[in-house]
């Protein structure tokens, strides 16, 4: 093992451990954490933990969080592990909001605040500030996570306040907020319509805006994480079917 090279290591072996695992090797050395905290190394961990054997999910009640493996075979679920919030929280106060490669971006319900989370490493990062960026209120904001072209993970927050619309991303590399702008209908500013969280595909965050009421206007609207543009792309034609 000492004749190995340290990339060799890292890139070869390092990947393919848990990701447990991984946090407790950064404190071998500080050549080490800083090899293990790069992008690269995050994006070959993640992409070799993408197997059918190695998936988990989370469940939050009332009084519990816990994960629990996936059974490919037969559809059900492993025995399950309690999993510790590391922030300070009330009981059933927590709220999943998006989720990227094992991040999870979710809402503490009693002070509004958003935070990244790592439920595996613990590790969580507030989003809030002083400046009242990284605040989230349920029915009227929206919200993606995503990673980018140079592979920093973000955050889109999309608000509705008063009638003004404001989008702001969060950059975990820069760890800070900034406004975009975004050219829409006015209408879509009205709590009569309900915007989805954002999914993210190909370069892509995609949000669905639906009005309250059977009939109403549903539209998507994409954001290209690249180059920061908003696109509307209409539903699919309903196909209506006859029966004989």
């Amino acid at each position: 093992m000492a004749d190995l090279p340290t990339h060799t290591i890292v890139f070869e072996i390092l990947t393919r451990l848990p990701a447990k695992d991984v946090g407790r090797s950064k404190s071998v050395c500080k050549q080490w954490y800083a090899l293990l905290s790069t992008q690269d190394f995050v994006k070959i961990h993640c992409s070799r933990s993408v197997v059918s054997s190695n998936q988990r999910v989370l469940l939050i009640d009332d009084l519990t969080c816990s994960v629990r493996p996936i059974i490919s075979n037969n559809n059900d679920y492993g025995p399950s592990s309690t999993v510790t919030f590391p922030f300070h929280h009330q009981n059933n106060d927590v709220s999943i909001l998006s989720h990227l490669n094992g991040l999870l971006c979710v809402c503490l319900n009693h002070t509004y605040e958003l935070l990244l989370w790592n439920p595996t490493t613990t590790a969580f990062k507030r989003l809030s500030t002083p400046d009242s960026h990284g605040f989230y209120i349920n029915n009227l904001d929206a919200i993606g996570l995503y990673v980018d072209a140079d592979d920093d993970y973000k955050v889109l927050h999309i608000k509705r306040r008063s009638g003004v619309l404001g989008v702001y991303v969060y950059s975990r590399e820069v760890d800070s907020w900034r406004n975009i702008p975004f050219i829409t209908r006015q209408e879509y500013l009205s709590p009569h319509f309900n915007w989805s969280a954002g999914t993210f595909c190909g370069g892509t965050l995609y949000f669905t805006v639906c009005e309250c009421w059977i009939g109403g206007t549903n539209v998507v609207i994409c954001f290209d994480v690249n180059s920061e543009q908003f696109k509307e792309i209409s539903f699919p034609p309903k196909v209506l079917h006859q029966y004989l």
